[in-house]
């Protein structure tokens, strides 16, 4: 199994925070590697967003998701549910001091020859969707 994971403070209380995110929309705000993001359907837990992320060659790739926990300025979790790769993840956040610490962290299971194939590429683009905490912390404490 791949995994990575970061924490970052975000001087932002955590309604503002959770909102970021929530709203899948905001994406490619600060994920460099969102091309699309649309609601399909629901609210809260269960709900469906179609996304596509650049791929080799900046290809298009589906990487639809859908909410598993929804927790507001606590906790959100989702799991991809179309593409080559279907991680799970989740944003866990508490207060502290006058702002937000926000955890993330993302799980996918590879193995045999996929896990060969794809697994520096995979474990690459984990690590990235870790960097864009960074960007997620400029455009919310702009």
């Amino acid at each position: 199994m791949l995994s990575a994971q970061r924490s970052i403070l975000i001087d932002r209380p955590p309604d503002a925070v959770f909102a970021s995110f929530a709203d899948g929309a905001t994406a490619p705000q600060w994920r460099s590697g969102v091309l699309d993001v649309s609601h399909v359907s629901g609210q809260g837990v269960g709900s469906v967003w179609r996304q596509g992320v650049k791929g080799p060659g900046g290809r298009r790739i589906a990487a639809d998701y859908e909410i598993t926990a929804y927790e507001p300025s606590q906790r959100l979790g989702f799991r991809a549910i179309a593409g080559p790769v279907r991680p799970t993840g989740e944003y866990v956040l508490a207060p502290e001091g006058s702002g937000t610490r926000l955890t993330f962290s993302l799980d996918a299971r590879i193995g045999g020859l996929q896990g060969l194939l794809m697994g520096r590429m995979v474990q690459s683009t984990m690590d990235a969707e870790m960097a864009a905490l960074d960007r997620l912390k400029a455009v919310l404490e702009a």
